[in-house]
């Protein structure tokens, strides 16, 4: 695919790529989900080391320039986090490794909003699915996903319970 445009993700928010100095925000609004850290397993808890780790790391057979560790802004202020990842695990297939929306956000539509939204540019940009993996155990989250259109494919059993690799078809 081509590079993607940031902005374009989102006509309702700010969207642009992640750096170091936003970190101190990033990890704000992780803090403010402990409920998805619950079902991570063991003592998951968000650190900047973890995060700064997170912004660079790429699958098998990515590299940095797929990768797109965006923030969503609304009026300066950190709405959303996704990182994106462009082909995997095929060039038509768009990856979300993570999203997380800012916890007094949840539950009012705006998650579902910004996905549709996404979903929908993906498509424009020739993208036929999007994937993800969802922790099994996570209510909140599978409800989420599979409200916003997405069906388990697989289950991957892990060390720290088992995911289930989602799909969502943007025909």
């Amino acid at each position: 695919m081509k590079q993607m445009d940031p902005a374009a993700l989102s006509d309702e928010y700010a969207v642009r790529r992640l750096g170091e100095t936003d970190i101190p925000a990033v990890l704000a609004l992780m803090q403010g989900n402990p409920q998805y850290y619950r079902y991570c397993g063991g003592n998951a808890v968000p650190t900047a080391q973890g995060i700064r780790r997170d912004m660079t790391i790429t699958p098998p057979g990515t590299s940095i320039e797929d990768k797109y560790y965006v923030g969503f802004f609304q009026e300066g202020q950190l709405a959303a986090i996704m990182d994106l990842i462009d082909g995997y695990p095929e060039k038509e297939i768009a990856f979300v490794g993570f999203f997380m929306l800012e916890q007094t956000m949840q539950g009012r539509g705006a998650g579902t909003r910004l996905i549709d939204h996404l979903c929908g540019r993906l498509k424009g940009l020739g993208f036929q699915s999007v994937r993800l993996g969802m922790d099994k155990g996570n209510p909140q989250s599978t409800r989420f996903w599979k409200k916003n259109g997405f069906r388990v494919i697989r289950e991957i059993p892990q060390k720290k319970g088992t995911i289930l690799l989602a799909e969502r078809e943007l025909s």
